[in-house]
């Protein structure tokens, strides 16, 4: 019921501001979610849990894999400087004593858990999944109790154990070496048990790893993870080695399906996330899913390396650094999660107040369009003007040194080539937005009085004279 008054309010809204003759503004969008990479150094497999108290709490696997750590704070941004606690450190003999991996932390029927792999000390390789808990409200100070090893149908290599509710069900998510499959790791998922540590019932093998880009260096498929949206769930995972070679892999089943047939779940064809040389990102995985600080926005943190060659055995090279970035969602509702953009300001998509299009580039020009793809054409790292403080420049995403630049009042995506006119005609000076206040314009820095501007799908230089120009030049960041 009161959904349907809400609709009707806004149908209401929107008749009588198209009588007074304003624009309408679409639905609101999701405002831009801004971060620095990386969010930690020397941190691979990284989790981030926002609780309810307000906190994000981050874990990671540590490059001497020896420890469990945490941290918190109150903004993603904010884990960056945050203190970081050690809750756990490895036997120093026997069970529990080496390969201390990929800790996750979960809030679950009031308590914490942390979900982790470990080796033995005389069999490092003899890799198992383990859980700790603990009752206090702050995990970070918290006394943990370590509640055992999480049995599955198989004493082998197992490891990455991640959990979800599902239609009031919880799962749990795993990655293992199955006898009679010369593999190194498949997907695997059940119904948990009577305690957080157990699970029980069916088993289902979900994915063995055979397409070329799930075994280049080794057969793998690990480090599996749920997004629920969009009335599907999304379950994404790692494959092949640690190095550049490291990419992200996507399942897909409906809401309605069940999780623990394998039937339900389809895997896509092509890696989801992969390395991108442009953007000097290598070896992407290891993914968690969190949410942005006003709960609109779906953020994917990873780790990857900014350099592609690595001397000896990857698990030796200690610098995979903790990265996040927001989750796009397609027209058919899937996720879209571009490419790993490169270190520093997160991009913000440049999003039409009148329609539901964005600014991208195309054979260098810009223009508008909707469902963009491949996403990053339409992404852009808003830094400081070329021409200097006070003013904003736009460099692409996918073309790392290209802004967009006005030329004989058209727009392109050009490369900088350091002259006084480019930085001018790449610097635009920020206002508030034409058409609304909650929205922006963009200024020429060298034209005062012209704005960027969309008109016929293309995107201009132009002077502002009426509703229709005030609205056109005006764009919300996503």
């Amino acid at each position: 019921m009161k959904s349907t008054l809400h609709r009707l309010l806004v149908l209401v809204l929107a008749i009588v501001t198209c009588v007074a003759g304003l624009p309408v503004s679409p639905a609101s969008a999701t405002p831009a979610v801004r971060n620095t990479n990386p969010i930690a150094e020397r941190r691979a497999d990284p989790h981030i849990f926002k609780h309810t108290d307000g906190f994000y709490y981050f874990t990671a696997t540590v490059p001497e894999y020896d420890r469990i750590i945490l941290r918190r704070a109150t903004t993603i941004q904010g884990l960056a400087t945050a203190a970081e606690t050690v809750i756990w450190r490895k036997h120093a003999s026997g069970e529990m004593g080496a390969h201390i991996w990929a800790p996750e932390i979960h809030f679950i029927n009031g308590k914490w858990y942390v979900y982790f792999a470990a080796g033995r000390s005389n069999d490092v390789w003899r890799i198992r999944m383990y859980v700790l808990e603990s009752s206090s409200a702050n995990p970070v100070t918290a006394t943990w109790t370590e509640r055992g090893r999480i049995t599955t149908p198989w004493d082998t290599f197992s490891l990455d154990a991640s959990t979800f509710v599902h239609n009031g069900v919880r799962y749990l998510t795993w990655a293992q070496k199955e006898p009679g499959i010369d593999t190194g790791s498949n997907l695997y998922v059940a119904r948990m048990g009577a305690s957080p540590w157990s699970i029980t019932g069916q088993v289902t093998r979900l994915t063995v790893p055979t397409l070329a880009w799930e075994t280049r260096g080794h057969k793998v498929a690990e480090g599996p993870t749920v997004l629920q949206r969009n009335g599907r769930l999304f379950l994404t995972y790692s494959a092949s080695a640690t190095d550049a070679n490291y990419c992200l892999g996507m399942l897909t089943a409906s809401a309605s399906a069940d999780p623990l047939n394998a039937a339900s779940w389809t895997k896509s064809p092509n890696p989801v996330f992969a390395s991108n040389a442009a953007t000097s990102q290598y070896g992407p995985g290891h993914n968690s899913f969190t949410v942005s600080e006003d709960g609109q926005s779906d953020i994917m943190v990873y780790h990857d390396r900014n350099y592609r060659d690595i001397n000896g055995d990857p698990l030796n090279d200690p610098n995979r650094r903790t990265r996040v970035q927001k989750v796009y969602y397609k027209a058919d509702g899937t996720p879209d999660f571009g490419i790993p953009v490169a270190d520093g300001a997160t991009p913000v998509r440049l999003k039409s107040y009148n329609t539901e299009r964005f600014v991208r580039h195309w054979e260098y020009r810009a223009r508008l369009e909707a469902n963009v793809a491949p996403l990053a054409d339409s992404q852009f790292k808003m830094v400081t003007g070329l021409a200097g403080s006070g003013t904003v420049s736009f460099e692409s995403t996918n073309f790392p040194g290209y802004y967009l630049r006005h030329r004989n009042n058209d727009l392109w995506v050009e490369r900088t080539d350091g002259s006084a006119l480019f930085r001018n005609d790449a610097a635009f000076t920020q206002r508030a937005g034409l058409a609304s206040s909650s929205a922006l314009s963009f200024e020429s820095l060298n034209f005062p009085g012209r704005y960027i501007r969309h008109s016929n799908g293309l995107v201009y230089l132009q002077a502002v004279t009426d509703a229709q120009g005030r609205a056109d030049a005006t764009f919300v960041l996503e």
